[in-house]
């Protein structure tokens, strides 16, 4: 969670919503770090999950990555969540729930979708506090200007 969260850190040097994520093996090895880029990219998709499933994709020459886990800061959102179960992430590890939009737990049980066909596990609450701060702190700023 510490490489998602140093990502995070720099979506809001950027001005973007601080979110970040990295993907590792089950062994702990990084394989892809990134964080959120819509508003410089000028891509409503280019959420931090989805960079970082991007960039695992290009390094890996595969669009599956199966027996990976997903560090983020955030709750991941219903389009994320969908990235997720069809790249076949292992698992997903996630700082702050977000009751707004989240749809792993917040909104929607997206890891457990009846109708689709693979299952991840997730795990909430890591570096809850710091992540949570972050985003707090960010919007706060943003609503100040």
């Amino acid at each position: 969670m510490d490489v998602a969260f140093q990502e995070a850190c720099k979506a809001a040097q950027m001005g973007e919503a601080p979110i970040g994520a990295a993907l590792f093996t089950e062994s702990g090895d990084l394989i892809a770090k990134a964080h959120n880029k819509p508003i410089a990219t000028k891509d409503p998709t280019a959420h931090a999950e989805i960079l970082c499933l991007r960039y695992a994709g290009n390094r890996l020459g595969n669009y599956r990555l199966p027996r990976t886990i997903l560090a983020v800061t955030l709750e991941p959102c219903l389009m994320c969540t969908g990235a997720l179960l069809h790249a076949r992430i292992g698992g997903v590890v996630f700082g702050a729930l977000d009751p707004r939009a989240g749809a792993i737990v917040s909104n929607l049980e997206g890891s457990a979708l009846p109708f689709t066909n693979h299952k991840l596990w997730y795990l909430s609450g890591v570096m809850e506090s710091e992540c949570s701060s972050l985003l707090k702190r960010f919007f706060l700023e943003k609503r100040k200007r």
